[in-house]
């Protein structure tokens, strides 16, 4: 439910609707603007009755939001959020490129991609430390030892840090990562969502393999709920019936998501299609389509990737592929 007052209402005059709101359990989340002010409420307010809340003086409109998620919506923040990472910002007509691998395998391979794709024009280093994967056999990740890697590439490129958590019982491991990463087999690990919205730190939250956009911002609504608002969206592909690419990216979500949310969304071209010879084109479609940044997987030797080599850039690769990704996000500014 939507509720706009004047923001020249008086603060008594304002206490006795929020006492009235709150009466009912449920939360109010102001946005104030220079003309109105926002109530957005949060909860069940199926039992609040909008023609009692007109009564209030106060009160020039009052409404029903349709969709089950309120704090992600853009009726209730029409301005898009605007996530700062270490300098770098995402959304708001900021745009982001994270890079790097899949996995961390040694301190020389994530020093060695780190300072690569520094040189090319990446702001964020990626890197999963805890990974998961279909095959038991496969290759898991260093876990805590990978987060250390991290940190020492970090420290030598001054570059802040993306990387995935897949428990509850790792999430203090991550004091250095500036970014938690929720991937999409975990996107709708509820208990995981409610403590990541307990912290301080933003949140990359990753499309499920098969979910809808509704079933995705429903778990973006978790973390906020929680308290943490720094959210960022990610597309990466979803499983239909085409079996000429690992995933079929979803360009139309790009779109949709900035008409629905004020969160910021980046695109993953690399786990969307799995062959590397399609990162290109797929980064470009997101960036047309709209797109606040990418995440795009890159290995200082692919052929030797103990992680999805298939799908990962060289540096010379992404070194060639970042030029055009600055002048096509050039272009579509000046439009």
């Amino acid at each position: 439910m939507i509720i706009v007052v004047s923001s020249k209402s008086k603060s008594d005059e304002l206490k006795g609707l929020f006492n009235y709101i709150e009466s009912h359990n449920v939360q109010i989340k102001q946005t104030i603007g220079e003309t109105h002010t926002i109530l957005g409420l949060v909860g069940d307010t199926v039992k609040i009755d909008m023609d009692a809340i007109s009564t209030f003086p106060v009160v020039e409109s009052v409404k029903r939001v349709q969709e089950p998620y309120k704090l992600v919506n853009r009726k209730f923040h029409e301005i898009d959020t605007v996530i700062d990472i270490g300098g770098f910002k995402i959304g708001g007509g900021n745009f982001s490129v994270i890079a790097g691998p899949c996995s961390v395998e040694s301190h020389d391979q994530i020093l060695e991609i780190a300072r690569g794709v520094k040189q090319a024009g990446a702001g964020i280093l990626r890197g999963g430390a805890f990974k998961p994967r279909s095959s038991p056999y496969a290759f898991q990740g260093l876990e805590g030892t990978g987060l250390m890697l991290l940190s020492e590439a970090k420290a030598a490129t001054g570059m802040p840090l993306v990387s995935e958590v897949m428990s509850t019982d790792d999430i203090a491991l991550f004091d250095d990562v500036d970014v938690i990463q929720v991937g999409a087999r975990n996107m709708q690990n509820f208990r995981l969502l409610k403590e990541l919205g307990k912290l301080d730190k933003p949140i990359l939250l990753k499309r499920g393999l098969a979910n809808t956009i509704e079933e995705w911002l429903m778990s973006a609504e978790y973390i906020m709920a929680g308290g943490n608002e720094k959210v960022i969206l990610c597309e990466r592909g979803i499983r239909t019936f085409e079996t000429a690419t690992r995933n079929t990216l979803d360009v139309s979500a790009i779109p949709i998501i900035k008409k629905l949310s004020h969160l910021p969304i980046i695109v993953d071209p690399s786990h969307s299609a799995g062959m590397s010879h399609l990162v290109e084109p797929l980064s470009l479609a997101a960036i047309a389509a709209g797109a606040d940044g990418l995440i795009i997987e890159v290995h200082n030797n692919p052929q030797k990737a103990l992680c999805d080599g298939a799908q990962s850039l060289n540096i010379p690769q992404f070194n060639a592929l970042n030029a055009k990704i600055d002048k096509l996000v050039a272009f579509m500014k000046s439009l």
